[in-house]
């Protein structure tokens, strides 16, 4: 059994963050491990409350995971401020796949994390970063380049390797249409992987959802583009089998199986 550490917030609604990252690696046959940067308030609809972790604590962690179980791969999330993308990137093994999900900016178009974490995330996270996972506002924002054609996200994807990261997917969950695309783009080249688009209002924590399910996927020795297409797959069946809780944004259904 593999074993995946996630770094990230967690969600007392279930849907997201340290709680799907769990369900998602667990769901997938890998041992799934944690240190939480933020604890926060939350349901389906909205955030209530969040209680960041101090930084020095959130390295302890990681270091503490790392010195006795390890980690075939660690996915990054929700990181809260400058000091602990700091700290996190001071406690990373050298020799370890990274997946970074950009928690940046809300499905609303809030901002997430101030400018000075943003500026830490880029000069100390991206190049340790195996595949960044950064949806189109996140990627404008990482970026500064428009992102609303195929040809634009497949540019954007390529100024993510240019800044230090080994892989950009650059997801197309907020674009328009039917037919939503995901653009995987490496040194090598690039590879669309597209998938109808699900029309329903359970789609809560699939940012998350999709960064574990990658970091899984390389844990157990998969090429980047078969995690990358495994985990989209997997989340498309979650989405479609979310069990309709609660009144707002819901959870996707993280126990689904997949082939």
């Amino acid at each position: 059994m593999k074993r995946v550490l996630t770094i990230a917030g967690s969600d007392s609604g279930g849907g997201a963050g340290i709680e799907a990252d769990i369900k998602t690696i667990s769901a997938l046959g890998a041992y799934a491990c944690t240190t939480i940067t933020a604890v926060t308030a939350q349901n389906t609809l909205g955030v209530k409350g969040v209680h960041v972790m101090p930084a020095a604590f959130v390295r302890l962690s990681i270091e503490t995971v790392l010195a006795d179980i390890g980690a075939d791969a660690i996915k990054l999330g929700m990181l809260a401020e400058q000091a602990i993308i700091r700290a996190v990137a001071a406690a990373l093994p050298g020799d370890v796949p990274v997946v970074l999900d950009p928690v940046m900016v809300a499905t609303s178009g809030a901002v997430l994390l101030p400018d000075d974490a943003i500026a830490a995330l880029r000069e100390d996270l991206l190049p340790r970063a195996t595949v960044i996972t950064p949806n189109l506002p996140e990627t404008a924002k990482l970026t500064g380049l428009p992102v609303e054609s195929a040809d634009e996200r497949i540019a954007a994807g390529r100024a993510l390797l240019a800044m230090g990261a080994r892989a950009a997917l650059v997801k197309g969950g907020h674009s328009e249409g039917e037919i939503l695309t995901d653009y995987l783009v490496t040194p090598e080249g690039v590879e669309a992987i597209s998938l109808p688009r699900l029309h329903s209002r359970n789609t809560h924590g699939t940012g998350c959802t999709m960064a574990s399910a990658i970091a899984t996927g390389l844990a157990q020795g998969m090429p980047l583009a078969d995690a990358a297409r495994r985990a989209r797959h997997y989340l498309q069946a979650a989405i479609a089998a979310a069990p309709g809780f609660g009144a707002g944004h819901g959870p996707v259904n993280h126990l689904v199986r997949v082939d």
